[in-house]
């Protein structure tokens, strides 16, 4: 982009380095093996207590609540309004149900050499939906060739046993092969990434540009 940074990030760091530092983030302590922790929503896999999902979910437990981007798609496409934005703060998951919201994040991701994040996240949403065998089977070679493969200018960082899981799947592709990578991903977004977007420029200048448009 043309002008100053966007974000007040030393110079020097490059993609490498920032990869290297979300695989910190990526590996953490040991798990047990297993599948994907349950309760959990496409916009909020870490399952934490404070999601708006789970907290609708524990004060209507007889309402069916959707768990795929259902949520997302039956968002209004109209752009957000101030008090939206400033909701971000509150919650990954509102700016992630907003058009405009992916649009800048990807934005601030892409200054940070991390937009591949998010693509993957899109990517693997769009394999979810997807009903035809031989789509599914060609859309799945595509995420991993642009995301998984480690060949890949845009690899993603995943950790090894969520990649052996990927590689097995591979002999048989599925709509859902990269459900537990996704997990993995959206987690390093809403963790690592996400508290450094709200502390951008990127983020404020958007502020700024609602509040204007209040007063004129």
């Amino acid at each position: 982009m043309d002008g100053e940074p966007l974000i007040c990030m030393p110079q020097s760091l490059s993609g490498a380095e920032m990869r290297k530092r979300q695989q910190a983030h990526i590996e953490g302590p040991p798990q047990a093996p297993g599948p994907p922790r349950l309760n959990t929503c496409c916009l909020c896999w870490c399952g934490c207590c404070k999601c708006l999902w789970n907290e609708e979910r524990r004060e209507r437990p007889d309402q069916q609540t959707c768990t795929k981007m259902d949520s997302i798609e039956a968002a209004e496409e109209q752009l957000p309004s101030l008090d939206e934005v400033v909701a971000w703060t509150r919650s990954f998951e509102l700016m992630m149900r907003s058009t405009e919201g992916r649009d800048i994040f990807r934005e601030f991701l892409r200054s940070e050499y991390s937009e591949e994040n998010l693509l993957f996240w899109i990517a693997c949403e769009e394999l979810k939906k997807e009903t035809n065998p031989s789509a599914v089977e060609e859309k799945a070679r595509i995420i991993y060739e642009d995301y998984v493969s480690i060949l890949s200018p845009k690899e993603v960082s995943l950790d090894s046993r969520v990649r052996e899981s990927i590689n097995r799947s591979l002999t048989e592709p599925s709509c859902l092969m990269y459900e537990e990578a996704q997990l993995q991903i959206y987690t390093l977004m809403h963790r690592d990434s996400f508290p450094r977007f709200l502390n951008s420029s990127v983020y404020r200048d958007l502020l700024e540009k609602k509040r204007s448009c209040l007063e004129t």
